[in-house]
């Protein structure tokens, strides 16, 4: 395979050949090295490029562009995959159960899908509880269940908004 045979939109495959500590997977797609940015490898959270891939594994991945001048191809590994928010957009207005995954000075984050990398979304602090509620750590913690209500899914931030409180007064 040469570069100049290659495409931006072509499905290649090839072999994870290193993970940089600077987040970049290179792929060897038939003699040539190629690179995944570490956005373009999954639409799902993940903590290190080798929770995703690992150095050895066989993979399919889009081409992105071909830089002929700098003989550089990046990779998208996540355009062959289905984006997973899309989803939550008809589940607006539902209630759900979830999983506090992190806390933050303004609100709790909750895993509203039921997968080890699923979706999460935030609870704000004026919708954690009742009252005025300083800390959110004085209502929730962290792996603490809760149930929340879907307020709002915003596709191009990638956000998810919830509220235990109307959760818990199940307003529609």
């Amino acid at each position: 395979m040469t570069l100049k045979t290659l495409h931006r939109g072509q499905i290649c495959t090839g072999t994870v050949t290193e993970i940089a500590s600077f987040g970049v997977t290179f792929v060897d797609i038939g003699g040539f090295t190629a690179v995944i940015n570490v956005p373009e490898l999954s639409w799902r959270r993940f903590d290190h490029p080798s929770d995703v891939v690992a150095v050895g594994q066989e993979i399919s991945a889009e081409i992105l562009d071909v830089d002929l001048v700098r003989e550089r191809v990046p990779l998208s590994l996540k355009a062959l995959q289905e984006d997973p928010m899309p989803q939550f957009i008809q589940q607006v207005g539902q209630i759900t159960n979830g999983v506090v995954t992190k806390i933050v000075p303004f609100g709790a984050f909750v895993r509203i899908e039921d997968r080890e990398d699923g979706l999460e979304g935030l609870v704000h602090l004026t919708e954690l509880a009742e009252g005025q509620v300083d800390r959110p750590e004085d209502v929730v913690q962290v792996g603490d269940s809760l149930t929340v209500k879907i307020l709002d899914v915003d596709l191009p931030r990638r956000r998810i908004t919830l509220s235990h409180l109307q959760a818990r007064r199940g307003e529609c």
